[in-house]
């Protein structure tokens, strides 16, 4: 297991130099690791809320045997990104409803020595949307563009929100199809979804690279525009795309990571922490 970022108290018990509180050692892992910004996140949290916690990045090489010696050396919770969430879900022995409807994992921790684990990204990105963005999603038109574990991690609490009409589109029709079914929503491919959208959530890798045109401008015409991936400047390739091509309004997906963590945090530590002044010092970078 080699991590990104030395954890000040590896090899250390949990009584440090803090007197006689107990640290309790937290981490993230995924491949590529160095980007993370959730060490700095749960750092504030930590800070706000008066939690005794440590916070640390792992590059994962084989799953299961870096996770299991991190819980064996006294490990207290772990979150998880790309490309592991498929394997976090397969960890779990107790799975979370939110887990079992993405079939991904992102959070785990242990319960008496029982395997736990559950999504948080659904509940992260519909807290971003209405609570810190102002959106309405009930009785609203959603467009999801994209069928990967991004997009089924929160077609669940997506739904539970009762939007009027929730559609996910995909460049290959079969997957979509596989999704809808799943859920019991309506597919479409990219090429032609369809207008008239209140919502268009981008869950595709060009929030990341590319230029972002991945619909038809009149798709996104009058939208609210909102990518899963996220830059500092909040212009992801997606949402500077959209905005150039009269979207109502952009976002990127910083107050989703935010948010997500802010819920694996209140899993954990049994606080929620206030999310907006991190959010703040975020962008402030």
């Amino acid at each position: 297991m080699t991590q990104a970022n030395p954890d000040p108290n590896e090899g250390r018990t949990p009584q440090d130099q803090r007197g006689d509180s107990v640290v309790d050692r937290y981490a993230v892992i995924g491949n590529p690791i160095e980007h993370s910004l959730s060490p700095e996140i749960h750092r504030q949290f930590a800070a706000a809320t008066g939690e005794a916690v440590t916070y640390s990045k792992i590059l994962g090489g084989s799953f299961v045997e870096d996770v299991d010696e991190f819980f064996a050396a006294g490990g207290s919770g772990m979150n998880v990104t790309l490309p592991f969430k498929l394997d976090a879900f397969a960890w779990g022995e107790k799975r979370a409803a939110a887990a079992v409807q993405a079939g991904a994992a992102n959070t785990l921790y242990l319960d008496e020595g029982i395997r736990c684990c559950t999504n948080t990204d659904g509940a992260g990105l519909l807290r971003d949307m209405t609570v810190n963005l102002g959106w309405t999603v009930r009785d609203r038109r959603i467009l999801l563009v994209g069928a990967g574990g991004a997009v089924r991690g929160v077609l669940g609490p997506l739904l539970a929100a009762n939007p009027a009409e929730l559609v996910v589109a995909n460049r290959t029709r079969a997957r979509a199809d596989e999704l809808a079914e799943l859920f019991g929503i309506r597919a479409a491919v990219l090429e032609d979804p369809g207008d008239g959208w209140d919502i268009v959530i981008n869950g595709t890798s060009a929030g990341v690279d590319g230029e972002g045109s991945l619909l038809a401008p009149a798709v996104v015409r009058d939208a609210r525009c909102y990518d899963m991936f996220y830059r500092r400047d909040g212009q992801t390739p997606f949402a500077a795309w959209a905005a150039a091509h009269d979207a109502h309004s952009t976002a990127d997906g910083l107050g989703m990571l935010v948010e997500q963590a802010a819920e694996s945090f209140s899993i954990w530590r049994g606080v929620r922490p206030v999310t907006t002044d991190v959010l703040k010092a975020l962008r402030a970078v």
